[in-house]
Formats: structure tokens, sequence, C-alpha cells
């Protein structure tokens, strides 16, 4: 039954990364050739959409722990699902504005949801680092395949279709998980439901308090996360703007970037993968915190796109995928199954959080000074990040079950 568990759980994963990160692919482009987005404006979208998620992430995470982490996710593919096909049908700047919210939001009802339920019901607390490390590493090797895939089928037809076919696509795995996922170890809460919302809340906020191990990862990916999105979105516009070769498609050319990525990311992880918890993963995290500020000090600096991409392959296959792995590994040793997916919903409002603030002010830097300088101010908070990461840390603390 366990290996069941593990296999769909990690076939999902593998699933919602070809779609999610092949349409982001295509997406990325798209904003910035056909709807003619400004940096200002991509890093905008990025922090309004932050704000509708933040505010909707930890009233999802209680949801789940209240009702149904299963439904949580059908509901996330549902919302994900429209929100991906619908970017493909428009081009005007508010309404792609109103699909990203959306998609957004989406991810809201997934993030700490399926963490909450593969732990739960796996119910073996010893072996759901591995598991976790093996569902990243098939979110690294789907995204690959996405890219692959996806920008294939842009560069045969038009970025749109692509954008709309993978919209579609993630509707239908919604009925996957309808059909796949089993909640057999959850009690949902059958009466009072608000009141067990707020029981749930507090519970969660109270843990927190007690815990500076979780605030301090907390700290770190609020910053982290601001300079990973930020940096992400303008890294299209600075490949294009340094001039991609002449013989290169540009979905050609920035899929091959995020292939190469997603192979050196899987590589990394896998090598490094008994190093991603317990005492080790401060010292991880710090680690690939300054490999962050390399690479995108490179980015923002680089003199030609091939060099520049270069060093966006160590961001996004190094530095981002690892500090997210370490980040949901520190959370899950250090909750209980009571307000799980709620704790991981804090998690995830600090991502949203520092999409916000340090995307607004990274698309100010962007409109007001010049986008080398706003990714430079990227590479910044990864190196702020790392110097957080080295503070003297609590005794390590005893994991939750």
């Amino acid at each position: 039954m366990s290996s069941s568990l593990i296999t769909v759980f990690v076939r999902w994963t593998w699933l919602r990364a070809v779609l999610h990160n092949g349409w982001w692919l295509v997406t990325s482009l798209y904003l910035v050739v056909d709807a003619n987005l400004s940096a200002a404006q991509i890093v905008l979208i990025g922090a309004v959409q932050g704000i509708f998620a933040l505010a909707c992430e930890v009233p999802a995470g209680v949801l789940a722990d209240t009702i149904s982490r299963k439904w949580s996710l059908v509901v996330s593919q549902l919302l994900m699902g429209t929100a991906m096909l619908v970017t493909g049908l428009v081009t005007a700047f508010p309404l792609l504005l109103a699909t990203q919210v959306l998609w957004g939001v989406s991810w809201s009802f997934a993030s700490g949801a399926d963490v909450a339920w593969i732990t739960d019901e796996l119910e073996q607390p010893e072996r759901i680092s591995a598991v976790l490390a093996r569902a990243a590493r098939a979110q690294l090797t789907g995204a690959a395949t996405g890219l692959v895939g996806l920008g294939a089928l842009a560069w045969a037809t038009q970025r749109d279709i692509a954008i709309v076919t993978a919209g579609a696509a993630m509707l239908l795995l919604g009925l996957y998980v309808a059909l796949r996922f089993t909640e057999q170890r959850f009690a949902p809460a059958r009466a009072a439901r608000w009141s067990a919302s707020w029981s749930i809340f507090r519970g969660g906020v109270a843990l927190v308090r007690r815990s500076p191990e979780l605030r301090l990862i907390f700290l770190a990916t609020f910053l982290i996360n601001g300079a990973a999105d930020a940096g992400g979105r303008l890294a299209p516009k600075q490949l294009v703007d340094l001039g991609l070769p002449v013989a290169w498609d540009p979905i050609v050319w920035l899929t091959g970037v995020g292939v190469l990525a997603l192979v050196v990311g899987a590589v990394v992880l896998r090598r490094v993968e008994r190093r991603l918890d317990g005492e080790r993963a401060r010292h991880s995290y710090r680690v690939a915190a300054m490999i962050g500020l390399l690479g995108m000090t490179g980015v923002a600096f680089a003199p030609d796109a091939a060099s520049a991409s270069a060093a966006l392959v160590i961001v996004s296959g190094i530095a981002v995928p690892l500090t997210r792995i370490i980040a949901a590994l520190w959370v899950n040793a250090r909750t209980t199954s009571v307000v799980r997916a709620t704790t991981h919903s804090f998690l995830a409002q600090a991502e949203y959080l520092g999409e916000v603030t340090c995307g607004l002010a990274i698309a100010a830097t962007a409109s007001l000074v010049s986008l080398p300088i706003a990714l430079a101010a990227s590479a910044a908070l990864f190196g702020l990040t790392a110097a957080v990461m080295r503070r003297p840390g609590a005794a390590v603390e005893p994991r939750a079950r």
C-alpha cells in the first residue's frame, strides 16, 4: 500500500511539473514577445499575484486541515488549469494580470496540502524525507520533459496554442487526483468547522511562536523567494535584450537553458540528498544561497546572452530547487499532523510576502534605474539570505509526528 501511495504521489508531481514548467517557459516568452509587457509590468504581475495568494494561503491551508487535503488539491488543479488555458487567449495587460492572479490563488490550495497528504497517508515519518526528495527529483525531470515537449509544440505551432494545450491538460490532471488519491487517515471536522478551523489556525501560530527554527526558515524563505521570483521573471527579458543568437528561435534557446538547468538540478539533488535535512540542512541552505548570489550576479552583468544563460542555469538549477526542498523538509520535520497543512501554508505565505515586497522593490528598480541593476538587487537578496542562515540557531528541535 505504501509503495502505491508513493507512486501515485510522485507520478502526479511529475505530471504537474511537466505541464506547469512547460507552460511557464512558453508564457514567459509570450509575455515579452506577444504581449509586449515591460520589465516593470512583468514583475508587477508577480507582486499582485503574490498579494492575492498571500491572502488566500492560510485560509486554504486551514481548510485542507479541516475538510480535506485531497479535495483541496482537486480545487487547485481546476483553478490552475483554467488560469493557464485563458492566459493563451488574451494579450492585454489587465487580463493577463487577472489570469496570473487566479493561477497564484490556485497554488494556495496545493501548497502544504500535498506534503500533508502524503505524510499522513504514508504514516511512516522515517521515510518521508526520502519520499519528498524523490518527488523533488521527479519535479525536476518532469519540468525538463515539459520544457522540451511544450517548447517543441510552441515552436512547431504557436505559443498561444501550447499555452492553451497545457491548461487543458492541467484540468484533466485534476481528474487523476480525484480518482487516484485516497484519504483514509485524515479525519475531517464533522461539526463546528469554523471553531475547528480557528483552533487549527491558533495551533499553527502557537507552534511557530515556540520554534525559533521555524521563524528562521520563514525569514530565509521570504528573502530568497523574493530574489528568485523577481530574478526569474526578469531573466528572459535580460536574455532577449542581450541579443540571442540569430540562428536560434527564442523558444528553442530558452528551452535548452531550462532543460540544462533541470538536469543539473536533478544530478545535484541526487548527490546531496542526505545533506538536506537534520543538522546539515542549515549549511546546505547557506551554500545554495551563495550559489544563487554568484549566479544572479552573472545574469545581471554578463556581456552576452550565452554567458548570462550559463549563470541562469546555476541559479535555477542549483540554488532555487535546493533551498525550496530544504525549507519544505525543515518545516515538515517540526510540525504535527493536526496543523501540518496550515504550517506549510505559513511557509508559502513567507514566499508570497517575499514576492510582493521584494518584487515591487525590484520592479521599481527595473523601471527607474535599469534591468541589470534590478537583477543585481535580486542577487543581493541571495547574499542576505546566506548571511541570515549564518546566525547561531537554537538547538536542533525534535522531529514532530
